[in-house]
């Protein structure tokens, strides 16, 4: 189905609002891995909290991946083509 999980506002709020919101709740409810047991078992439970449902830990990460803040540092560096310093 083209419209996904944003089919259910129909005609309203323009093809990209849609698009957007589409590809967001796409991988907002995707599995992630667990940054303690590894396993593809991560949900999101509500806004920036994330829980794994193997080993039951929960965390804090960003609002629609659970990418923690040394993910994003270091996603930022390679941008911008800087190694990190030890």
């Amino acid at each position: 189905m083209k419209a996904g999980s944003s089919g259910r506002f129909g005609t309203r709020y323009g093809v990209v609002t849609r698009k957007l919101t589409r590809d967001i709740e796409k991988q907002q409810r995707s599995n992630f891995e667990c940054p303690s047991c590894h396993h593809m078992s991560v949900t999101r439970v509500a806004s920036g909290i994330w829980a794994c449902r193997h080993c039951e830990t929960k965390f804090a990460a960003a609002c629609y991946a659970p990418r923690i803040r040394e993910a994003v540092s270091k996603e930022l560096l390679a941008a911008h083509g800087k190694e990190q310093t030890p």
